[in-house]
């Protein structure tokens, strides 16, 4: 009886360290680095394909230079993005400087995430909606700079983004009318 009591204590004990330290894990959350002044995009050349938000002249967006901690199971924003040419994603992908079909799986990840280029070309496996599709890495959704012509006018990136082809989106089984922000988990293929 003494030993399952101990047995006990021990195991509350481990659990209540587990927690503890889970906890200040999550205390280490990404704070913004800064504020960007938006300006006006001019006649024609902000692409609001998708839906895309275009800068809207004094207002302050805030930008981040990290993203939250990547684990087995990180929480995100799936947002869409077209990777073509004349695409709302604007220059060509940044890992490779090419476009990309809107039929082949393919992401943008916010600056933290996107890690100077660490994870170019590789997959992320990403899950949401009982489903998980593999999808490769080919950009940054830039969260540090925004609302010029490089950004295609576009606000600066928000920290927790996984930016999607329409590939993506109907791997996941996400219907049409649903498309353009959908709460995921990813992790490192």
């Amino acid at each position: 009886m003494k030993k399952q009591v101990c047995s006990s204590i021990s195991l509350i004990i481990l659990f209540f360290l587990f927690v503890t330290a889970s906890l200040k894990v999550e205390a280490k959350a990404c704070k913004p680095s800064g504020k960007l002044r938006g300006k006006k995009p001019p006649p024609g050349e902000c692409n609001t394909d998708n839906n895309s938000e275009c800068c809207i002249e004094g207002k302050l967006y805030t930008t981040y230079k990290c993203s939250p901690t990547v684990s087995h199971r990180t929480k995100a924003t799936l947002t869409i993005n077209s990777f073509e040419k004349n695409g709302d994603g604007g220059a060509e992908s940044e890992c490779d400087n090419k476009f990309h079909s809107d039929n082949t799986p393919v992401v943008a990840l916010s600056t933290g995430w996107f890690n100077k280029q660490k994870r170019c070309l590789k997959n992320i496996t990403i899950h949401a909606n009982g489903r998980s599709v593999a999808a490769m890495v080919v950009d940054e959704c830039d969260s540090t700079m925004g609302c010029d012509s490089d950004h295609d006018y576009q606000p600066p990136c928000p920290n927790n983004i996984v930016d999607a082809s329409k590939a993506v989106w109907k791997a996941l089984g996400v219907p049409k009318r649903d498309w353009g922000e959908l709460d995921i988990f990813w992790s490192d293929a």
